[in-house]
């Protein structure tokens, strides 16, 4: 399913939409303050603080990915994924300043939204066994040959650096649509609603109940995680 967009001809009556629920909100903001929270613990060295901040990562991610299946109409990675010809043409009208027409994620913006996901599972489930390799060895460890091991810190402080520079060209993109195209992505982000056009439909939401289960359930899964990996 292509994203969720729609255009406006000049003079079309506007209206307040409300496009981004509250669950997705806070896991923006909750991985924002989370992912600070672990850079500090770790330059700080308190190991105990940094390996907490992973597990509610993990936690939050996993309930993102869940949301992806089961949230809100704009949090559903089918409304909003997209192929990379479909980035790059997005891409292509750039410096093109214009309204902003957009119910849910762009087309470059959802894959960049699928990108940071990944980058964040794989650097916490990588610290999960870094932290239990090192302080509270876990079931499958002594399993795990020297060179695995190893090669497994590698790759956790890899794909640190990969999340920072992925989380730089996301800011970056915030800034240059904000100068470049008039376009304020980040004041939806905290109220959750967006001036569009009185003709665009209201985004289906899912109820808190349910997004309260998913987080649960995401609790859960991480808990385990922790304690078997």
């Amino acid at each position: 399913m292509p994203p969720i967009e729609s255009a406006s001809p000049r003079g079309t009556s506007e209206r307040k939409v409300f496009v981004w629920d509250v669950p997705t909100r806070l896991f923006h903001w909750l991985t924002a303050v989370l992912l600070l929270v672990a850079y500090l613990t770790w330059r700080f060295e308190w190991m105990d603080w940094h390996a907490w901040s992973g597990d509610a990562l993990l936690t939050l991610v996993i309930f993102r990915v869940l949301w992806g299946f089961f949230g809100s109409d704009t949090a559903r990675f089918a409304n909003f994924i997209a192929w990379p010809r479909a980035a790059l043409n997005h891409l292509s009208r750039a410096f093109r300043r214009e309204p902003d027409r957009q119910v849910g994620h762009n087309p470059a913006g959802g894959l960049m939204v699928l990108l940071l996901v990944a980058l964040l599972l794989g650097e916490t489930l990588s610290g999960l066994y870094v932290n239990n390799d090192v302080v509270d060895e876990g079931p499958l460890t002594e399993f795990v040959a020297a060179p695995v091991a190893n090669a497994i810190t590698a790759l956790h402080w890899m794909i640190w650096d990969a999340l920072l520079a992925a989380v730089a060209l996301h800011l970056l993109a915030i800034l240059a649509y904000a100068l470049a195209k008039g376009q304020n992505l980040l004041t939806p982000m905290i109220t959750g609603k967006k001036t569009m056009p009185a003709s665009v439909a209201q985004p289906r939401m899912t109820s808190v109940i349910r997004a309260g289960f998913l987080l649960a359930l995401s609790a859960l899964a991480a808990a385990l995680l922790a304690k078997y990996l």
